[in-house]
């Protein structure tokens, strides 16, 4: 079946993949996993775990995803071994989201209430380029410090979402 190193890089390629929602790489795994093994090594285990139908690569440059097969072997396992951690670990991330959601409600909350504090105009600009029509919102408020301020809140905004 799996050797301890591929059941660990298995464990990690999923936790990875959780935190992430993205194919995880092999050079990504090597920084994660505290052996001492080289990144070809990896990919020879991360081969034989797709043979067993553990991970999945959605195209040749892409890292690996975890498939179900993989989700209940660790659960299994999970639930003989680490339960508490791996239910720590699922709660943790729950909270984390929880956190930052919360944030970014707060960041929008503070955006609309400093657009009503002051008297906004809001206009839309379209800028024509090319074939394509880009739209620009500006924010005009009754003095510097207040437009500012607007637009650092909706920097704030959008870094949470790219961010998350």
């Amino acid at each position: 079946m799996l050797t301890e190193r591929q059941k660990k890089l298995l464990n990690f390629l999923v936790k990875e993949y959780i935190c992430t929602a993205g194919p995880v790489s092999s050079k990504t795994l090597k920084k994660v996993v505290d052996l001492d093994i080289c990144g070809a090594t990896i990919r020879n285990d991360l081969q034989a775990l797709m043979k067993e139908g553990f991970i999945i690569q959605p195209h040749t440059s892409a890292g690996r995803i975890p498939t179900k097969k993989a989700y209940k072997f660790l659960a299994e396992r999970a639930t003989v071994q680490n339960e508490s951690e791996f239910a720590d670990f699922i709660v943790r991330q729950i909270k984390d989201a929880h956190k930052q959601i919360a944030e970014e409600l707060r960041l929008a909350e503070e955006l609309m209430k400093s657009l009503s504090q002051a008297s906004t105009a809001l206009s839309i600009n379209r800028v024509p380029k090319k074939d394509d029509l880009f739209e620009i919102l500006t924010i005009l408020g009754t003095s510097r410090p207040t437009y500012n301020k607007n637009i650092d809140i909706i920097n704030k905004i959008i870094k949470q979402f790219e961010n998350f």
